[in-house]
């Protein structure tokens, strides 16, 4: 297994569209295609959905081969599991997919505002513990960290087994003043109407064998929450960013 992640790291070196600055470099400085994705590394100015905690890549891939009019960047801290969805792209011969190795906390080093049209969050982990609550990715601290990228009019859509993160999130959006425009606890009953709901990960067919339903929310933020994020255009992840982070990655260590 060691053998094969040390090769599985080797060929991610390989790829051009597979980025993995140092955690450092992107911290307090911007990521060079910031701002730029479309000219630079996709060639093109087409809308840019961003999934965030892809692991292997297997939605984002398979929502560029849907909607090959669109751009798509997969983003995980797991260089091994970047590697699958990588080298689907290599073998597919898409041009349309980039992924990024870093964690979500340095979003705006990497996007600048109104860069991304849709954001996606599939099966991120609810962290039911509440004194874990600021981990969600929907909770209040993460959305605004996602205001700072969105379009105005840009939407995220959340797919999830967990009813308690998906009510949790209807409660957070509605609190801040964000609009929900869509919401389902079955996904089966409405396939028809999104076709992107019928791609199926990992994770997904896991949790359906443990007789779990899927659930799917698409929201909006506030439109104010934008008009702030322009006035901090320049800000940088560790400006943005509050905590001790330090000992958040100790903490969730010790839980793993």
């Amino acid at each position: 297994m060691a053998k094969n992640k040390l090769a599985r790291f080797r060929e991610n070196l390989t790829f051009a569209y597979l980025h993995q600055p140092s955690f450092d470099s992107v911290w307090r400085a911007s990521f060079p295609l910031r701002g730029l994705w479309g000219e630079r590394q996709f060639k093109n100015l087409h809308p840019i959905t961003l999934e965030l905690g892809c692991g292997r890549g297997e939605y984002t891939v398979a929502m560029a081969q849907e909607t090959p009019e669109q751009n798509f960047i997969g983003m995980d801290i797991k260089g091994a599991r970047l590697w699958v969805g990588a080298r689907a792209v290599k073998d597919l011969a898409l041009t349309n997919v980039a992924f990024v190795r870093a964690r979500i906390e340095t979003l705006t080093a990497f996007f600048a505002p109104n860069e991304i049209a849709h954001l996606w969050l599939t099966f991120p982990d609810p962290q039911l513990k509440e004194r874990r609550a600021k981990k969600r990715l929907t909770s209040e601290q993460f959305l605004q960290l996602y205001a700072r990228i969105l379009a105005p009019n840009g939407r995220i859509h959340l797919k999830t087994d967990s009813l308690e993160l998906y009510a949790y999130t209807q409660q957070e959006v509605k609190r801040i003043g964000g609009t929900i425009h869509f919401a389902s606890e079955n996904i089966d009953n409405i396939l028809d109407q999104f076709p992107l709901l019928r791609i199926s990960t990992y994770y997904e067919r896991y949790f359906r064998e443990q007789g779990k339903t899927i659930c799917y929310l698409e929201f909006s933020l506030p439109k104010h929450w934008f008009q702030n994020s322009l006035a901090k255009i320049n800000e940088s992840p560790a400006m943005f960013w509050m905590g001790d982070e330090s000992k958040d990655q100790e903490e969730s260590q010790e839980e793993r």
